[in-house]
C-alpha cells in the first residue's frame, strides 16, 4: 500500500485548524486497545469522519457519500439519504442532461432571417434576429453578424427589426428571492446576449458621475439605450430596479459610489438588449435598422446568415469551471424543449429533469427546482448524488469536464503537487456549501463522492436585501470548504487500498 498520504499530512492539517491538536492530545476515554501492526495501526491513526465533523463546528447539518467509482461499493456515508440544498452541484446534473439530450457536439444557431426580398441591396420586408438558445452569444458575435449581413447583400431594410426570443419561455430571473441587482440572477429567454448582464460604470466628476451602460465584451464597447441608471442622493437601498415597459431603469444610492467603480447589473429583456447592440453593431456596417420590436407569433422568413456556438461540451465544460447560471438554465431548457416538452418555467423543466436522471443515472428522488441550483427548494441527497456518479463514470462523459480542485496547504494556499487529485462541481450559497465529483487517491483509486453542508434555519431567517453579503456567511463557507478537505483526506488515506 503506498501511503503518501499520511498521519504527517494529517497532522500538518491540524496545524492549519482543519483538526484540533487538543483531539489527539486529550486523555483517552477508554480502555486503550491492544497494540496493532500494519494496514489496521495505519487506519487506527486516520481520524474518524465523525470526529472530522465535530472539529469543524459547523452549524447545521452535514451529510455525505463516498464509492467506488467503478464497482459502486459504498465505502462510507452519514446522512445521505437526507435531501440537503445542493446549490451549484446541480450544474453536473444539468451537463449530463444535456449532453445525453442533445450531444456533445450540438452547436446552438442565433440567425438572421429576412421576410421578404432583396433589391438593390434593400430588404424590402422585416430582419428577425432569432435567438436559437445560445448561452454564450456576445457582443462580438453580434458585430460578425452585422458584417455577414452586409456580405449577404443587405444595406437597407425597409421594413421592421424585429427580435425572436420564443425559442425557450420569457422568465424574468432565475430565482425571484434574490436582490434585484446580483448580475448572477439576469432573465432567461431563447436569446441572450453577454450572460444578459449590462456593465455599469461610473466616475466622479467634482459633484457629479459620469454614467455609462454598455453591453461590453472583448472588442467592443456600445452603449445601451434599454437600461438607464440614475443616481439619487439617499443611503439606502443600494439599488433599485423598476420594470418601465421597454426599458430596465435602475436607480442607485449616490453615497455608496464613491469616486468610481464597475460592476454587472442582471438584464430583464434579453430580446430588447441584443437588438438594441446588434442594432449599433449593424450600423458600423452602414445598416439603419428601426428600433428593435419583440417578434410574437410563429417564425417565418428566409435565414440570411447563422451564427453557431462552440459546441455543446466545450460550454458545459465552461459552465462547470465559471459556475454560470444563465447557461444552466439555458442548456436545460434546450434539452427539456428537445425533449418534445414545452416548459413554461423553469421548475416545469426541472421536473422533466427529474424524471429523466431517475430513468437514466439510477437516482431515486431528485427534487431540482431548477437547473443552476440558485433555487430555494433544491434538494439532493448525497447517496443520489454518488449514485449519479458512479452511474456515468465508466463513460468519461463527466470527469474530463469537471474544474480540478486543488487542496490547499496549511496556509490556505492551493498546492498543485498534492497527492490527492480531485475533479469536481462545487456549490456556494449563503450557509450552504457543497462538493461533489471524483477523487483519486495516491495509488490510483478512484472514489465518487458527494459532501453536502446547510444551516437551512439560519438562511430563513435572511432578508432578500440581506442574500448578497449575510453576516457570518463568509466565515461558515470557509469552515465547511476546511471541512471538505479534511474529509477527502481522510477518504485519500484511509481507503488507498
Amino acid at each position: 500500500m503506498k501511503r503518501n498520504v499520511s498521519r504527517r499530512f494529517f497532522l500538518g492539517s491540524a496545524a492549519a485548524g482543519l483538526l484540533s491538536p487538543a483531539a489527539f492530545a486529550a486523555p483517552p476515554t477508554t480502555s486503550l486497545r491492544p497494540v496493532l501492526r500494519g494496514d489496521d495501526l495505519y487506519r487506527q491513526s486516520i481520524p474518524e469522519a465523525a470526529d472530522i465533523i465535530a472539529q469543524a463546528k459547523l452549524s447545521g447539518r452535514v451529510s455525505f457519500a463516498l464509492a467506488d467509482a467503478s464497482t459502486g461499493a459504498v465505502l462510507e456515508q452519514t446522512n445521505s439519504l437526507v435531501g440537503m440544498p445542493p446549490a451549484s452541484v446541480t450544474k453536473a446534473i444539468t451537463a449530463l442532461y444535456a449532453l445525453d439530450v442533445l450531444g456533445a457536439d450540438h452547436q446552438f444557431e442565433t440567425r438572421l432571417l429576412a421576410t421578404g426580398e432583396i433589391v438593390n441591396g434593400e430588404l424590402q420586408g422585416d430582419l428577425i434576429l432569432a435567438g436559437g438558445a445560445d448561452p454564450t452569444l456576445n457582443t462580438d458575435s453580434l458585430a460578425e453578424m452585422a458584417a455577414k449581413l452586409k456580405q449577404a447583400g443587405i444595406t437597407r431594410v425597409r421594413g421592421a427589426f424585429k427580435v425572436y426570443e420564443s425559442y425557450l419561455p420569457m422568465i424574468d430571473r432565475i430565482d425571484p428571492d434574490q436582490p434585484d441587482h446580483v448580475g448572477y440572477n439576469p432573465a432567461v429567454t431563447g436569446v441572450a446576449l453577454n450572460y444578459n448582464r449590462v456593465h455599469f460604470e461610473w466616475k466622479r466628476n467634482k459633484d457629479s458621475y459620469a454614467v455609462t451602460m454598455d453591453g461590453r465584451s472583448g472588442k467592443y464597447r456600445p452603449e445601451v439605450a434599454m437600461a438607464v441608471m440614475q443616481i439619487q442622493d439617499r443611503a439606502s437601498p443600494l439599488y433599485t430596479y423598476t420594470d418601465s415597459g421597454a426599458r430596465d431603469d435602475w436607480t442607485v444610492a449616490k453615497r455608496a459610489l464613491g469616486s468610481g467603480g464597475a460592476r454587472w447589473l442582471p438584464v430583464r429583456k434579453p430580446g430588447l438588449y441584443a437588438g438594441d447592440i446588434f442594432a449599433t453593431m449593424a450600423g458600423a456596417q452602414g445598416i439603419r435598422l428601426a428600433r428593435p420590436q419583440i417578434m410574437t407569433g410563429p417564425l417565418a422568413g428566409t435565414v440570411v446568415v447563422v451564427q453557431k456556438s462552440e459546441a455543446l461540451r466545450e460550454i458545459l465544460r465552461d459552465m462547470l469551471k465559471y459556475s454560470t447560471n444563465l447557461t444552466a438554465e439555458m442548456a436545460g431548457l434546450a434539452a427539456t424543449t428537445a425533449r418534445g416538452r414545452q416548459p413554461e418555467t423553469l421548475k416545469d423543466s426541472a421536473a422533466e429533469m427529474n424524471h429523466w436522471a431517475k430513468q437514466n443515472l439510477g437516482m431515486d428522488a431528485p427534487a431540482l427546482v431548477d437547473h443552476s441550483g440558485l433555487g430555494e427548494d433544491s434538494r439532493l441527497s448525497a447517496r443520489d448524488m454518488t449514485t449519479a456518479l458512479v452511474k456515468v463514470y465508466g463513460s468519461g462523459t463527466l470527469k474530463p469536464i469537471l474544474k480540478t480542485v486543488k487542496l490547499r496547504d496549511s496556509k490556505g494556499r492551493p498546492m498543485s503537487n498534492h497527492p490527492i487529485k480531485v475533479e469536481a462541481k462545487t456549490g456556494t450559497l449563503n450557509f450552504v456549501s457543497a462538493l461533489a465529483g471524483y477523487m483519486t487517491a495516491p495509488n490510483g483509486r478512484v472514489m465518487a463522492f458527494a459532501i453536502f453542508a446547510a444551516d437551512e434555519p439560519r438562511r430563513a431567517t435572511l432578508s432578500r436585501a440581506e442574500r448578497e453579503r449575510p453576516e457570518g456567511g463568509r466565515s461558515w463557507n470557509g469552515r465547511a470548504k476546511r471541512l471538505q478537505q479534511s474529509l477527502i483526506e481522510r477518504w485519500g488515506a484511509y481507503h488507498a487500498a
